[in-house]
């Protein structure tokens, strides 16, 4: 009888324990966690909440939809795949992400940060809206090979979907729009902007002397593209780098079709850098120190390189630990570890 007793007090005490760590992994945000707050010093965003008002419920179905392999064709992959919270959502360590069936892309998977303040996205600009970016990867053949179409008959055949969309919009029906709104919620309000940088510009913390001296180089070098806060223009540059013969790449101009654009890629947000190598939009290089490796020898820059390349001119060896020990203090770690982001699973 004791040893009963025993073994029910166990078997009740686990039911308690999985039911608490099933409530902590599915736990609801509230009204005020997925309240748009724009970090001071930050410019008006570009995508507007106004049409897609920010709510708990529609923000967790976005958050579902994220991290559900359901968006593939093989139900094997996620946008959280490729885009890994603890990597600042991109695909860190791996230079070329790889998809459906084990398929390597031709691009490496850029971090999803602050997205709200984009004009485009992907390396080439090739998408121009938030809502409709996450159509890009599910259709991509290498990526998730789905069609939006098929997508949303799966949602449809799935209680736990339709449950899902009646209890954020109210009603039965399940369509792309909605589906796309709910993800435009959960990766708009991905907002980065608690780094140590931050706590600096705003006074609320200090700099060694390397990390000053960074910042001031990083300004006179390299904020001609990187500009502050966002450390992006949201422009596209031919940044020197001599093509990669295997991947044909020609960037920006598979989306306009113009020699102009030919090897010109998007300026990354240099926000969490630290996070995220390997770099480059084919991640050819592993450490920032070879990035800066790069821009400070000119004579082997790319036909065609932009003009703000060469005006970044000669860093020394302690020029450049000095702007790599400023690109440290970019990290957010409550970026990384915010449960809000998290899977829900």
């Amino acid at each position: 009888m004791k040893k009963r007793l025993i073994t029910i007090s166990a078997i009740l005490l686990c039911a308690l324990l999985f039911s608490f760590v099933a409530h902590r992994s599915t736990e609801a945000v509230t009204a005020e966690q997925v309240t748009l707050k724009i970090p001071k010093g930050f410019p008006t965003p570009v995508y507007n909440f106004s049409n897609n008002d920010p709510n708990p419920l529609l923000f967790s179905l976005g958050r579902k939809l994220f991290y559900d392999p359901i968006l593939s064709k093989d139900s094997n992959i996620s946008c959280g795949t490729c885009h890994k919270q603890a990597a600042v959502f991109s695909d860190a360590p791996l230079a070329l992400s790889r998809g459906i069936s084990g398929l390597t892309g031709t691009r490496n998977a850029p971090a999803l940060q602050n997205l709200i303040w984009n004009t485009s996205f992907m390396w080439d600009g090739g998408v121009n809206h938030l809502e409709v970016q996450p159509i890009s990867p599910i259709t991509n053949h290498v990526e998730m090979d789905e069609t939006m179409a098929s997508v949303i008959r799966k949602l449809h055949r799935s209680s736990t979907y339709r449950e899902s969309f009646s209890t954020a919009f109210g009603d039965t029906v399940i369509s792309s729009e909605r589906m796309l709104k709910a993800l435009a919620q959960f990766i708009g309000l991905m907002i980065s902007a608690n780094s140590r940088y931050d706590h600096f510009v705003n006074h609320k913390g200090t700099f060694t002397t390397q990390e000053e001296k960074g910042l001031q180089l990083f300004r006179d070098k390299c904020a001609n593209c990187h500009h502050e806060p966002l450390f992006t223009d949201n422009r596209y540059r031919n940044n020197g780098l001599v093509p990669d013969s295997a991947l044909h790449d020609k960037g920006r101009a598979t989306i306009t079709g113009l020699q102009f654009d030919e090897y010109k890629f998007k300026v990354p947000s240099l926000r969490n850098i630290a996070l995220t190598p390997p770099y480059m939009h084919d991640g050819r290089f592993n450490t920032l120190n070879e990035v800066l490796g790069h821009y400070a020898n000119p004579k082997k820059f790319a036909p065609n390189t932009a003009k703000e390349m060469y005006e970044i001119g000669r860093l020394s060896s302690a020029d450049k630990q000095a702007i790599i020990a400023f690109l440290h203090t970019l990290t957010d770690s409550s970026f990384i570890t915010d449960k809000r982001f998290s899977n829900p699973d």
